[in-house]
């Protein structure tokens, strides 16, 4: 019998789905835990989303930061448990078909497959925010003072952008690695210094955030109406974190590289990127400024504001290169869970999505196909006033059902005794032992809840006329539909590994 190579743990998690070894494992923890920050990304998330969270309910609506923190960590150390034991592509898809069954786990894979092509398109529009603020000739559409220029141009940007993610990863996850690697080193370090220079300028102190400042008067639901919707700006930095395992395959030593990875992306992230927020609030030079819960005025002015000579325009281009490699790596998870799905033809021509290029030992085809999409979503939604927040919120609430359809399954095991697996103690990998179930619990209300939540259909939110209004529900139903369809008809009969990366029954050796 052969066995597979993961570095010094001696299994890689592989053995559990009959899969064989195929992709390039060259990853080491930093590249790990760097694929989990960028995908969740401070700097892309904060920014982007500033001014809906301060626009909707003002200073205040900083303290769902540390409630959907505390209601992902609970999510994130179940996946933490996850990983350590099956550390594979598309692990999302994968544990759910484990813990759950065929369709549960389908069902996660294509609602977490679409969503982070949804997310894709939705990254790469951040950039409209940050580069016209660097050189105007990056308004390539008009002036941006039409009614479509700034979502036209935001497309085409992001487009461009596309089609260097879809090069960068067809070329190998070592090339992928390396950008994004040194990308969210340079990241790290702009978003602390960024936090101390707006420490530095703070001119109000911390009272700012215990009062409503009169958002939410009038509203039948009061504060508390607008603080729900303003949870989005939140929600939408705080997921992601599932990368790190999902590249486990091509990680040294998953089993205790994945699971570390998974909580240091999460803690980085709520650390540095609420004492942005924080002391972004506390440093602006007026809170009444009405731009500020405005796309082009956003958090981007206040550190243009307090920062002194051309820094300003040194932290917008450190901005740049956070949305750029933010962009690579939900790309690079999309790839991931692409293959992991075709691989048991769990998809349409999953032969050919599944196949690994034999320079670049990654799948190539994937990173084409899943570029052209985005872009095409990008195109077809260029002229709709809605198209940032729709998209984004949209993506959220398909993320937020394909990890609870993690959650829930895994808690199911719990209460019938089958979870953890024994080997996890006794192997030294992480654990939450007692803790498990209470923490699996909230994980499964967290997610509900705040999927419920997300998807209440607001005008504030998705915009007119109905269809945007109720877009969670139409869109994510389409999008269900369509895959049953496909499911139901020509997929369910069809499932099952493809001999091409199956482990075969038995080797011998000489």
């Amino acid at each position: 019998m052969t066995t597979t190579n993961a570095g010094n743990d001696g299994s890689s998690g592989l053995d559990d789905f009959g899969y064989k070894e195929s992709l390039d494992r060259s990853l080491g923890k930093f590249a790990s835990f760097a694929a989990g920050v960028s995908y969740i990304s401070i700097l892309t998330g904060t920014f982007q989303l500033f001014y809906f969270g301060f626009g909707t309910a003002g200073p205040a609506y900083l303290w769902s930061w540390p409630i959907v923190f505390v209601g992902q960590m609970a999510v994130a150390l179940c996946f933490m448990e996850l990983a350590a034991k099956y550390p594979v592509a598309g692990s999302v898809y994968n544990w759910a078909k484990l813990l759950g069954s065929r369709i549960v786990g389908w069902s996660s894979g294509w609602l977490m497959l679409t969503a982070s092509i949804v997310t894709l398109s939705a990254v790469v529009l951040a950039l409209q925010l940050n580069l016209p603020r660097l050189w105007s000739g990056f308004q390539i559409i008009g002036d941006g003072t039409g009614d479509t220029d700034f979502a036209a141009n935001a497309v085409l940007l992001g487009a461009i952008m596309i089609v260097f993610t879809t090069v960068i990863n067809a070329c190998g996850v070592k090339l992928m690695s390396r950008i994004n690697s040194a990308g969210v080193f340079i990241e790290l370090i702009a978003a602390v210094l960024i936090a101390i220079l707006l420490a530095a300028n703070i001119t109000r102190g911390p009272s700012v955030f215990f009062s409503t400042n009169g958002y939410g008067a009038g509203e039948s639901s009061g504060y508390l109406g607008a603080f729900l919707v303003a949870s989005l700006a939140s929600g939408y930095v705080m997921y992601g974190f599932d990368t790190a395992s999902s590249l486990g395959e091509e990680t040294v030593e998953p089993r205790r590289t994945a699971p570390k990875a998974i909580l240091r992306a999460i803690l980085a992230s709520f650390v540095i990127g609420g004492a942005i927020l924080v002391f972004a609030i506390m440093a602006a030079p007026d809170l009444n400024d009405p731009a500020l819960g405005e796309q082009s005025g956003n958090l981007q002015g206040i550190v243009e504001a307090v920062m002194w000579g051309p820094l300003g325009t040194i932290f917008l281009i450190c901005i740049g290169v956070a949305v750029t490699v933010c962009s690579l790596a939900v790309h690079t998870a999309a790839i991931r869970l692409t293959f992991a799905m075709a691989r048991d033809n769990a998809l349409p021509f999953g032969e050919k999505l599944a196949r690994v290029h034999p320079r670049f030992q990654t799948p190539v085809v994937p990173a084409v196909v899943i570029g052209l999409i985005a872009i095409v979503i990008l195109v077809i939604n260029i002229g709709q006033p809605q198209i940032f927040t729709v998209l984004t919120s949209i993506a959220i609430i398909m993320i937020y059902l394909a990890y609870l359809m993690v959650t829930g399954p895994l808690l199911k095991k719990r209460l019938q005794g089958q979870w953890p697996p024994k080997d996890l103690k006794e192997g030294g990998y992480f654990t939450m032992g007692r803790w498990g179930l209470p923490v699996n619990i909230f994980a499964v209300v967290w997610g509900a809840g705040m999927a419920l939540n997300l998807a209440w259909p607001r005008e504030a939110v998705y915009g007119t006329p109905w269809y945007n209004t109720w877009g969670a529900f139409v869109y994510i139903g389409v999008i269900l539909g369509l895959g049953y369809l496909w499911y139901f008809t020509v997929g369910k009969k069809n499932i099952g590994t493809l001999k091409s990366h199956a482990v075969e029954a038995k080797e011998t050796t000489a």
